[in-house]
């Protein structure tokens, strides 16, 4: 009996997951490229994104955005979308998690004044206490529904817009929420770049 050799193959080795974390602040992960405007400890990249980031484009599987985007105003947001849909690779994923204005309001309506994040000693009325917790001492410019923030996503040309809940993706890459938090007060959001 003839023996024929089988072909060597070379193993498949999947190339490890390339993940941003953008406007990451002190909240750095680690296995991510941590950008945020400000330096800091853990911090790989210190940039400002309406002014491009110095990323190489499609090369990212996914991006992870918590409580950020809100701190740009409302000209910039697109923009700053599409720059993250740039250095996504294609059928990448953005993931947002963004103050719910929603959530806000209704905590406001039924006088749920726990809910506010805000000192009673700094502000006492409920409606101080719900704008400054919303606008977050001003360091926020835009507040964000879910409709909203779809709309901008669609305009910046993501594709499969989604809300989903905390610590649940839509997405192959289950890792994507570990940065999840504040779930209490925020939406879940993710689209895929085409």
């Amino acid at each position: 009996m003839e023996r024929h050799a089988r072909p060597l193959t070379a193993p498949t080795i999947d190339a490890p997951t390339k993940r941003l974390n953008w406007g990451c602040g002190g909240h750095t992960a680690p296995g991510c490229v941590n950008v945020d405007i400000q330096s800091g400890p853990g911090i790989d990249l210190s940039c400002d994104i309406r002014e491009g980031l110095p990323l190489e484009s499609r090369s990212f599987d996914y991006a992870v955005s918590v409580h950020a985007l809100q701190e740009l105003a409302y000209p910039d947001l697109v923009p700053a979308l599409k720059e993250l849909q740039r250095v996504l690779k294609p059928g990448g994923v953005l993931r947002l998690v963004l103050p719910d204005l929603k959530k806000g309001i209704r905590a406001y309506v039924l006088g749920q004044n726990n809910y506010f994040r805000v000192d009673p000693d700094e502000v006492r009325s409920p409606g101080g206490r719900f704008i400054m917790h919303m606008l977050w001492y001003g360091y926020s410019r835009t507040l964000f529904t879910a409709d909203f923030i779809e709309e901008l996503l669609v305009r910046a040309e993501f594709a499969d817009v989604g809300e989903c809940h905390c610590r649940v993706t839509a997405s192959r890459f289950r890792e994507i929420v570990e940065l999840d938090n504040r779930e209490r007060e925020s939406m879940y959001v993710e689209a895929t770049s085409p």
